[in-house]
């Protein structure tokens, strides 16, 4: 995100133009007369003339109906069988033009291209004429369906707007006329495009509509209308109904509007958003997680209610919901957990024990003979429900940081966030108001409101549907959200007792079911419009006031919000009642009525996400903050459950996404998702903001004032809850200079590279010894230049394959192929920094490696001695690396050696090496494998590096090492082994081979060969084949330079090691808590999963020409949690829904898309989930109980 300011532009010149062509069509249900481009006039005629078709045969009934020479219903089916004919005409065109074109793309294929494309028209009904008009449909099933629905559709329609039946409604000849002709318009855009070309939809749910939905969509809101009618022609005499008949006649005008506005829902988005709508407030249940679990729910709780209908006894009807509204409450996916948990015994008991109370309180109260709540039984439960949910409300309200709203600050929530021990010291006594709480939510409310539903009258009117459908919810309710049904509960007692003796004849006949449904309706609906009313005044507020979001027009959008104010409250009170997002056009202060879709806001299954090097972090932390919110939950902290609720999470650079998708008795399911870490311009500007906002609320000074008590940032979307202790990775970023490029710590190097390995090599035996295979993946934190590439692509193997990208530094020398003078890279001079850090090339060697498994050169990517390097062939790669013919009998393995000549050089043959007379028995268990003693090396070579080898470390490491592989540790065996001259000969040998074939026998001298070493980018040696033919000893040499280098930065920064005690305990905390390698290698996503206690990683900035040292460190820290404004998420969603489906405007600068500090538009649309938004982790739904 570069460009940011007002003077974005809202959609591109290009969009525009592509917009003023979509939307005519979108309008028209179709058709296509802004083209863009010359187009014969035949084109319109025809799309003109099969617009009017469904009109004209309506024509031809209505008159013949007028004229009394048929029936009604007779003109209607000759209308309808007219239609049939013209549509299997129409579909027939449309298969012949395919044939005839000879195209192999499927008829109907989505393909947003199509509107941009220049056709070249021949005659009227050319196949590129019928296919432009008419695409045709993808299924034979769709052919016929639709074939059908046409014909049905003209025929009832035609019936719909008879003069004579609109005379009837309305009495008069003038209004009849203007509604007939306005409704064949209606008639005449569903049906264009049903059968001849479908547009695009302003109210768009799917990215794709594979399965040919969005055809049906306006029919289906015809025949809703149509069904009404008929209802009223065929029932008796119902005011009501005909009221409606009337009132939906005028509506029918306004369908094309309402479809252009995007008002009106799709199929999918209207079934399952109807289904969640009657689920939540018709059968007391929950939003669910994903639309099966919905689906199968929604069952469930029909069935329960019709049960409940002809059950006959009130006390079968009172247990059995009771029972069903308990389990049902449950979270049934989890029913083999929960089985196995002492949770069971628990939920077994609270039902028996409410099936009790239940059944003798209605058996001896119910049929009391003062009902009232002033005097008879349930009066006293009445007060005790009031006195509950003043002291449940207060106990949840000190929980958070803020009271009342979020307008002031909680003087009881602990202050300062110095560390989490405090934190935690100061949060006691709120955790027993809590735990206080808890138990009065769970374990009082719920027996409390089933007493008082049991002793109801209206109980004894039960087989009514009403009444029937109401205490099914009233008695699930209770266990599926206590919290609400206890104010719902309260209201309800309140309105009864303001009556007092008094019968209110509206309300009283609705019984206490239908009361509390109604209630709960009205509830949830207010709370919608009072947030929506605050996301409608950020908008406008905040587009004067913020200097970078005033934009030239925002006057005159301010003026005109003032003069149409009764119309914009109308909008936020239609879109309230709806449960639709209330939609700001490219979140401007311009407001629509979005089209009703479910909490979750999206169609596809939750846990998508763009995932990425950073999303490990988000995949660690989400077990730790999912049981920190299952603590938080259950305290009441975050304020109220209600599924859709979104929370924002911050810690350093991360930004966690929380949203609630369903909750029930002792549970919630939620899901976590992981912002990216790149941090944009834009992301940068509303972080700032997010970090202001939780400093206000905990960073707060011991004392308050009265001022200082209010909220600043009430008006932000982001209202501070409460901070949770997190196990989380705490990120450190280290610039090396002054310490990679000290000489005085390289000199060190060399050294402690020795000293490294030899413990390393002394722990592989002892390892061995116990029977521990040794892993290569498992901790190991190296891996040569194969290692490093196919970790990498194990770990982007969700990205396509273009979207991977291997990266490894490779030596920039010449090499000559006079490989006697060539024996160690640290002697080279041009190894220098003279022209700053070389940048990183990708060799063939990685790319060809897996297929050449029997060339140990080319797996471990070592440019070949003798070969130049060219930048400008094969887009950088070496060309070095590419594989030399190979005559027979030859190998690569180069520089070759005479052997049979030189008989200094090591022998490659395991037979032909000398027997180890070890004089200490025990020696034995530190023996190393034969083949790591063929360095093809001079004998004279070793014995000159001879002095570098720490025989002392050797002994006292040995002496370390020694009692673990003893049955019983004594001095002697001890001496025994540190005396013995054969097992210091062999690890000082290897030793000092992997010293020489990683280059390192003189000093280091240069950051970029320590850089190339510590990422296993060797360049080539003498030894380095040998080496590098052996798995466990390369990777144990590696790990043992990655140490050392550990050792190097630790010593620069904390001081010098003093003692060889002091290095043990190093190396080994280094073994057990720490992982040292790269960020790209598997190993280090699996460090970070498993929760290793530290990392640590070497890095180079090229663009800075500098090494950069990360260090991760695992701790419990604070993560500051805060609630978003719900509707302005679902509003914010809603645009970018319509803007990046409809108006495709997917410009990465516009306007929608750029910081905003107080309706943090950034950080919502990057939550959205893709492929509209791109967070970087998105878990599956984590269901835990919060009991």
């Amino acid at each position: 995100m570069v460009r940011m300011g007002p003077d974005v532009p809202l959609l591109n010149e290009y969009k525009q133009e592509f917009f003023w062509k979509r939307f005519p069509q979108t309008v028209l249900g179709g058709p296509r007369f802004k083209l863009g481009y010359c187009a014969p006039p035949y084109v319109y005629v025809n799309q003109a003339v099969l617009f009017l078709t469904p009109w004209l045969f309506g024509g031809i009934g209505t008159l013949l109906c007028q004229l009394q020479l048929l029936q009604e219903l007779h003109a209607a089916v000759l209308s309808g069988m007219f239609m049939f004919g013209a549509a299997v005409a129409v579909q027939a065109l449309a298969l012949y033009a395919a044939r005839k074109s000879g195209t192999v793309e499927r008829l109907g294929a989505p393909n947003i291209l199509v509107d941009e494309e220049e056709v070249e028209f021949t005659h009227c009904v050319s196949p590129e004429t019928v296919r432009f008009i008419a695409p045709g449909k993808k299924f034979g099933l769709n052919v016929v369906l639709h074939t059908v629905l046409a014909a049905g559709l003209c025929g009832f329609g035609t019936w719909y707007v008879f003069l004579g039946r609109l005379t009837a409604l309305y009495g008069s000849i003038g209004v009849s006329l203007v509604v007939f002709v306005l409704s064949w318009v209606t008639l005449c855009i569903a049906e264009y495009s049903l059968i001849i070309n479908t547009a695009t939809e302003t109210a768009t749910f799917q990215a794709q509509d594979t399965y040919e939905i969005t055809p049906l969509t306006r029919p289906l809101y015809i025949f809703i209308f149509i069904s009404v009618d008929l209802a009223d022609r065929f029932s008796g005499p119902v005011p009501e109904l005909h009221l409606a008949c009337q009132v939906l006649h005028v509506l029918f005008l306004f369908l094309p509007l309402l479809w252009a506005l995007g008002i009106l829902p799709p199929l999918d988005a209207l079934l399952l958003w109807g289904m969640e709508q009657a689920l939540v407030f018709g059968l007391g249940g929950s939003p669910m997680s994903s639309n099966l679990r919905l689906l199968l729910m929604f069952g469930a709780s029909t069935g329960v209610a019709v049960c409940n209908f002809f059950i006959p006894s009130t006390l079968g009807v009172v247990l059995f919901s009771i029972s069903t509204g308990f389990l049902l409450s449950l979270d049934l996916s989890q029913v083999g957990t929960l089985c196995r948990s002492p949770r069971l015994l628990l939920y077994l008991s609270l039902l028996l024990v409410a099936m009790v109370e239940a059944g003798l309180l209605h058996h001896f109260l119910g049929s009391a003979q003062s009902q009232s709540l002033v005097m008879g039984p349930q009066a006293p439960v009445s007060y005790l429900l009031l006195a509950l949910f003043c002291l449940c409300w207060a106990l949840r309200e000190i929980q958070g940081a803020y009271i009342f709203g979020g307008m002031f600050l909680n003087p009881l929530y602990p202050k300062g966030m110095s560390s989490v021990q405090t934190f935690k010291q100061r949060d006691r006594a709120l955790y027993t108001a809590a735990a206080i709480r808890r138990v009065l939510v769970y374990l009082v409310c719920p027996f409390a409101m089933i007493a008082f539903l049991s002793m109801d009258k209206s109980l004894q009117l039960l087989h009514t549907a009403s009444l029937s459908v109401g205490f099914t919810r009233a008695f699930r309710v209770v266990w599926q959200s206590s919290d609400d049904a206890l104010l719902q509960m309260v209201v309800v007692v309140l309105v009864q007792l303001a009556a007092g003796n008094n019968i209110l004849p509206g309300w009283d006949i609705l019984g206490t079911g239908v009361q509390l449904l109604l209630v709960g309706l009205l509830i949830d609906r207010l709370t919608q419009f009072l947030a929506k009313l605050k996301f409608t005044l950020t908008v406008l507020v905040t587009s004067w006031t913020e200097k970078k979001q005033r934009r030239q027009s925002a006057g005159t959008l301010l003026a005109l919000n003032a003069s149409l104010c009764p119309i914009v409250l109308a909008v936020v009170t239609l879109s309230a009642l709806l449960s639709a997002p209330l939609l700001p056009l490219f979140t401007l202060p311009i407001f629509l009525v979005g089209f009703p879709r479910p909490q979750r806001s999206w169609p596809g299954p939750v846990g998508t996400a763009c995932p990425c090097l950073d999303s490990i972090f988000y995949q660690q932390m989400s077990g730790s903050l999912a049981s920190a919110l299952r603590t938080a939950f259950a305290r009441g902290s975050l304020g109220s459950l209600a599924p859709g609720s979104h929370f924002l999470g911050r810690f350093q650079d991360r930004m966690v996404w929380i949203m609630i998708l369903e909750r029930g008795y002792g549970y919630c399911t939620i899901n976590i998702k992981g912002l990216e870490l790149q941090e944009t311009s834009c992301h940068t500007v509303e972080a700032r903001r997010v970090d202001e906002v939780f400093e206000a609320a905990f960073e707060r000074p011991e004392r308050l004032g009265f001022t200082q008590g209010f909220n600043l940032h009430w008006g932000n979307a982001l209202t501070p809850c409460a901070a949770l202790a997190v196990q989380v990775y705490s990120d450190a970023r280290n610039v090396l200079s002054g310490i990679i490029d000290s000489h005085d710590n390289l000199r060190k190097l060399q050294d402690d590279f020795l000293k490294a390995l030899v413990w390393l090599l002394l722990r592989y035996c002892v390892q061995k010894h116990k029977g521990f295979l040794w892993s290569s993946e498992e901790g190991s934190g190296v891996g040569g230049r194969k290692s490093q590439s196919s970790q990498l692509l194990q770990t982007t193997c969700n990205q396509p394959p273009e979207a991977v990208i291997v990266e490894s530094n490779v030596s920039s020398l010449r090499y000559r192929q006079d490989s006697s003078s060539l024996t160690s890279f640290g002697d080279w001079s041009d190894e220098d920094d003279l022209f700053g850090p070389q940048p990183a090339r990708r060799t063939v060697a990685l790319v060809t490696a897996e297929a050449q498994v029997g060339h140990t050169a080319l797996q471990t990517g070592v440019s070949l001695p003798g070969s130049v390097e060219m930048d400008s062939l094969f887009e950088n790669m070496a060309l070095s690396a590419l594989q030399p013919l190979q005559p027979l009998g030859l190998g690569i393995g180069m520089p070759a050696v005479d052997k049979g000549r030189n008989p200094e050089v090591f022998r490659e043959s395991p037979g032909s090496l000398p027997h180890l007379n070890f004089s200490c028995p025990q020696s034995e268990v530190f023996n190393l494998p034969p083949g790591w003693r063929m360095a093809p090396l001079l004998p004279s070579r070793l014995l000159q590096l001879r002095s570098l080898f720490p025989e002392d470390w050797f002994r006292f490491t040995l002496g370390q090492f020694g009692p673990a592989v003893q049955g019983e540790a004594t001095e002697d065996m001890t001496k025994a082994l540190k005396e013995d001259e054969a097992l210091k000969e062999l690890h000082t040998q290897v030793a000092l081979s992997c010293l020489i074939s990683l280059g390192a026998e003189s000093a280091f001298t240069s950051p970029s060969y320590v850089y190339r070493l510590y990422c296993g980018d060797v360049p080539w040696t003498e030894g380095l084949n040998w080496l590098s033919s052996s798995k466990e000893l390369y990777q144990l040499a590696l790990r043992a330079f990655r140490f050392s280098f550990k050792l190097l930065f630790d010593q620069a920064s904390l001081g010098p090691i003093e003692s060889p005690e002091e290095l043990f305990s190093t190396l080994e905390e280094y073994e057990r808590d720490w992982y040292i390698g790269l960020v790209t290698e598997k190993g280090w996503h699996d460090s970070i999963l498993q929760e290793k206690p530290f990392l640590f990683s070497l890095g180079q900035d090229l663009a800075m020409g500098t090494y950069t040292g990360r260090v991760l460190s695992l701790q419990e820290q604070l993560v500051q949690v805060g609630r978003l404004n719900g509707e302005g998420v679902r509003g914010q969603w809603a645009n970018l829904s319509w803007e990046l489906l409809y108006a495709t405007n997917d410009d990465e600068e516009r306007y929608s898309i750029q910081a905003h500090p107080f309706m943090l538009r950034n950080l919502t649309v990057q939550a959205a989930d893709p492929p509209l938004g791109y967070p970087i982790y998105s878990s599956a739904p984590l269901h835990f109980p919060c009991l």
